[in-house]
């Protein structure tokens, strides 16, 4: 009996196997900036209306919808724009994550799929964890992350990232 009891504590404590996936993992996030302030959609999403920086960013997603993000560091940037007293600081209570797929259509056809989680805690140094549970599209392609406003509907950070400035050549 206790070894049956000890068996189904053994059972019950261990983590749940799946046959999850990882559809993407990164570590860099490209903070909205220059032709992406305000104007210029990506995934039919709008940047935020003043630049922002992140200094460092790690997360995954897997097929089966589980999301995670580390984000440290996303604040506004210190561009003449940026009234100074926002420069180096993060002004959202809350970061939320979007995942955009490109979906298959019945058919032949494609459309875009966003995912949007709610809203974790951010402290104005611009530092937030992000875990959450999403429902991806049955086909996902081409996923990109998007780290949004809790407030509204814009990005401050997506996958990707900006080469540093290349050094002028010596004379």
């Amino acid at each position: 009996m206790k070894k049956t009891l000890l068996l189904m504590t053994l059972a019950l404590s261990m983590p749940a196997i799946t046959n999850a996936a990882a559809i993407l993992k990164f570590e860099t996030m490209y903070g909205v900036d220059g032709p992406f302030v305000g104007g210029t959609q990506v995934r039919g999403v709008l940047g935020d209306e003043l630049p922002w920086e992140i200094e460092s960013a790690k997360g995954s997603l897997s097929t089966e919808g589980n999301l995670k993000i580390s984000v440290k560091g996303l604040v506004f940037s210190d561009a003449s724009v940026v009234p100074p007293n926002l420069r180096g600081k993060n002004d959202e209570k809350e970061f939320r994550a979007m995942v955009s797929c490109i979906s298959e259509n019945e058919g032949d056809g494609t459309s875009l799929t966003k995912v949007i989680t709610r809203g974790f805690p951010a402290t104005t140094s611009g530092n937030s964890e992000i875990n959450a549970k999403i429902k991806l599209p049955e086909t996902c392609i081409a996923p990109i992350v998007f780290i949004m406003a809790g407030s509204e509907e814009k990005w401050f950070a997506v996958t990707g990232f900006e080469a540093p400035p290349m050094p002028k050549p010596k004379r």
